[in-house]
């Protein structure tokens, strides 16, 4: 938690638990009923350990805090954490998520690790592979036509590695599926063009 979330310095371990804290706050919020229940701090969890003034402690104060400031600190990926919980928020709001029916599963793959759904008109797509990207793989939709990707946890912004290309669209072959590229550990939402 203190020596390698630096921007800076990689590390495949912290790569790996960013991109599925993204990918599990994710289908928490667009999979977990009608709510969703945010306290803060959670964004990028705590690097130390709770525990309040108390009689065994000597009623000490020191570990009864949470270091607000290692998000504004440029150099650590905290910003970019807080950066995805932000635009992950703003979606669920824009497109009045937590109000829309619930979601509907359109393709899962235990093999390849691949799940997506669709709720409150966007589809979901999910890599949960730790290794392999998919090239062409083909995703059911509800509705034929052309589709955009309007978020993805592989932003660089948010701490990914860029792999996708959001201005890219991807519309619906004759048995009304999508071929997209799918990276590995990643969570892509796609919206129907109109």
């Amino acid at each position: 938690m203190y020596f390698n979330m630096s921007v800076l310095q990689p590390s495949l371990v912290v790569d790996r638990g960013v991109a599925l804290h993204k990918m599990i706050r994710m289908i928490t919020l667009t999979l977990g009923g009608e709510g969703y229940l945010n306290f803060i701090g959670n964004e990028f969890g705590h690097p130390e350990w709770v525990d309040f003034p108390r009689e065994g402690n000597d009623w000490s104060y020191q570990y009864a805090r949470r270091q607000w400031s290692l998000v504004d600190d440029t150099l650590l990926r905290y910003q970019q954490l807080d950066a995805w919980d932000k635009a992950m928020i703003k979606l669920a709001t824009e497109h009045q998520l937590l109000a829309s029916p619930p979601a509907v599963q359109l393709h899962l793959d235990p093999d390849k690790k691949i799940l997506a759904y669709e709720r409150g008109g966007l589809i979901f797509v999910y890599s949960f592979n730790p290794t392999e990207s998919f090239f062409g793989f083909p995703i059911y939709v509800p509705e034929p036509g052309s589709y955009q990707i309007i978020l993805d946890s592989d932003e660089k912004r948010y701490g990914g590695f860029e792999r996708l290309d959001p201005s890219i669209n991807y519309p619906t072959d004759d048995s009304q599926h999508l071929q997209l590229y799918i990276p590995n550990r990643v969570v892509i939402v796609l919206e129907r063009k109109k």
